[in-house]
C-alpha cells in the first residue's frame, strides 16, 4: 500500500510545512524529521526554532538536528537504522552527501520552487520575479550531486500575478508543491511516473540573496526596477541614498514621464525618481535612515526635495 512508505523528511523554511502536514495526512509513516539547529535570533539572540521543527513538535514527530551530516557516523547510522523507502528534501539548507543519496530504494527527492532547468538556486522565487517572469511553479526531482542538476519527476505552472511579492508567491507555491509531493511519491511507488533528464543548457541560475541585490540602479528601466522591488521583499528590500542617508523605499509604481536618471521630481503630492531607457518610477511609501516609514506627501513635506536633486548620492 502507498501509505506504507517510510520517509525521512529534511527541511527548514516555513516553505516546507504544507508538504510535511500534506505527507502525515495523505498516511505516509514520517519516521524522522531532519532539520537545522535552533538559532539565535533578534535583540536578544534567543534560540529560536525553525518553522519545520514547529510544526513537527505540534506533529509529534521525531527530530533530529545534526550540526552536520556528511561525515556524522551517528547520524548516519540513525537513517541507516530507519531504513526509509526516500528521502524527501524541501529547502534543508544542507548539501545531501553521496550516502544519504545511495540509501533509499526511492532515492531522495527535492521540492524546487521554480520550473527547472529555470532558476537552479536559493532564491528561485526572488529571482523569477526579478527577472520579469509571468509563469513559474514547482518541480519534484530526484537529487543527484550537482546543484539541482537532477532528473525532473513532476511539474507544476502556476501563474505570477502583477502584484505579487516574494511574501505572497511563496505560499501559493508552497501549497502546490505539497500535493505535487504527495502525487509524485504515489507515483513512483505505483511505478507511473518516467524521469527525464533536464535541459542544462536551458539552465539559468537563483543565487542567494546579498544585500547589495537590493541596491536600486537607476539607469535600469521602471519595469525593472519594480520587478526587483517585489522580488526583493522582506529582504534585502529595495534601498537608495537621499542625502546622504539610506532612504528604504516600500511601495512605487510606474509613472508615465521622462526624468534623468536618480533625478527627483515633485509633482503636487507626488515624488517621482528618474529611471533608464527614459522611464520613471513614483515612490509611494519610503523610509529614511533612523525615521519611521512615511508616505510619499508625508516625506514631500518633511524634506521638501529640490529640482534637481539625485538619489544614490
Amino acid at each position: 500500500m502507498i501509505q506504507s512508505l517510510n520517509l525521512v523528511f529534511c527541511a527548514t523554511p516555513r516553505f516546507a510545512v504544507p508538504t510535511l502536514t500534506s505527507l502525515v495526512e495523505g498516511g505516509f509513516h514520517v519516521r524522522l524529521v531532519v532539520t537545522q539547529p535552533d538559532r539565535p535570533k533578534g535583540r536578544g539572540l534567543e534560540l529560536v526554532a525553525s518553522p519545520i521543527k514547529q510544526c513537527s513538535l505540534k506533529l509529534e514527530l521525531p527530530i533530529a538536528q545534526p550540526e552536520s551530516i556528511k561525515n556524522n557516523a551517528d547520524f548516519r547510522a540513525q537513517l541507516t537504522d530507519l531504513n526509509p523507502d526516500a528521502i524527501i528534501v524541501v529547502g534543508y539548507g544542507r548539501i545531501i552527501p553521496q550516502w544519504m543519496l545511495d540509501l533509499p530504494p526511492l532515492g531522495n527527492i527535492n521540492l524546487h520552487a521554480s520550473l527547472l532547468p529555470k532558476y537552479r538556486g536559493a532564491a528561485p522565487i526572488q529571482w523569477a520575479i526579478a527577472r520579469g517572469e509571468s509563469i513559474t511553479g514547482v518541480t519534484t526531482m530526484k537529487i543527484d550531486a550537482g546543484l539541482d542538476t537532477g532528473d525532473i519527476l513532476l511539474q507544476q505552472e502556476i501563474p505570477i500575478a502583477p502584484n505579487d511579492t516574494a511574501e505572497t508567491l511563496a505560499p501559493k507555491l508552497a501549497v502546490v508543491g505539497a500535493d505535487l509531493t504527495v502525487t509524485t511519491l504515489r507515483g513512483l511507488q505505483g511505478d507511473t511516473i518516467r524521469s527525464r533528464q533536464q535541459d542544462h543548457s536551458q539552465a539559468t541560475l537563483a543565487p542567494i540573496l546579498k544585500k547589495e541585490d537590493g541596491l536600486i540602479d537607476f539607469s535600469r528601466p521602471a519595469t525593472e526596477i519594480l520587478n526587483r522591488l517585489r522580488a526583493f521583499q522582506p529582504w534585502p528590500g529595495a534601498h537608495s541614498k537621499f542625502r546622504g542617508k539610506n532612504l528604504q523605499v516600500w511601495q512605487a509604481t510606474g509613472f508615465d514621464c521622462t526624468l534623468p536618471s536618480s533625478e527627483l521630481k515633485v509633482e503636487g503630492n507626488h515624488l517621482l525618481v528618474g529611471c533608464g531607457h527614459g522611464t520613471a518610477i513614483e515612490l509611494l511609501e519610503v523610509q529614511l535612515e533612523g525615521k519611521k516609514r512615511s508616505s510619499a506627501p508625508d516625506f514631500i513635506r518633511g524634506y521638501r526635495p529640490q529640482p534637481g536633486e539625485r538619489l544614490g548620492a
